[in-house]
């Protein structure tokens, strides 16, 4: 079992990515856990110290997925694969977006959008050999990332869905083209 710190941070990043940020509450934690409140304010102290370590966290787990897309020589099957691992991630992520009234889960989603984004357009911008500038790349891409954590969820982040999700983000793109 992993050291009762980690444990209580990935089970709550799970917790959040699937329920929502706005659920996270010690009590309910402790029982998905199976560990004591005890436990949890004595790595925590309190709530909002266990979400910035979730922040953290979640910066971490991201750059591992930018590495991964740095990596990947296609969008399908490659990219796609890496988006599937990495599912918990995205609807973490998807949580951060919707509350980015909130300075400090904004700034996490900049800092993400950052290094996520960057291998992410490149590999696009490779395989669809796309010729537009740098500029309206990042602008259609960045209204398609948009599009994408709208639709996201739990039931439907799979292999079909993107599939089909990335066929027609080339249809759309190529009209540009």
């Amino acid at each position: 079992m992993l050291e009762s710190k980690d444990y209580w941070i990935t089970s709550g990043y799970e917790f959040a990515a699937y329920n929502g940020i706005s659920e996270l509450k010690i009590e309910k934690l402790a029982r998905i856990v199976g560990i004591s409140k005890s436990s949890f304010y004595h790595h925590f102290a309190d709530l909002e110290i266990f979400v910035s370590e979730l922040l953290e966290y979640h910066f971490s787990r991201a750059k591992i997925m930018a590495e991964e897309e740095n990596n990947a020589r296609s969008i399908n099957p490659e990219l796609r694969d890496i988006l599937i691992d990495h599912k918990t991630d995205l609807l973490f992520h998807r949580q951060l977006r919707f509350y980015q009234d909130n300075n400090e889960y904004h700034k996490v989603v900049q800092r993400v959008n950052e290094i996520v984004g960057t291998a992410f357009v490149m590999l696009w911008i490779k395989e669809m050999q796309l010729t537009l500038p740098r500029k309206c790349i990042e602008g259609i891409f960045e209204l398609a990332l948009d599009n994408f954590y709208l639709q996201i969820t739990p039931e439907n982040l799979n292999e079909k869905w993107l599939e089909i999700y990335f066929e027609n983000l080339k249809r759309i793109i190529a009209n540009f083209t």
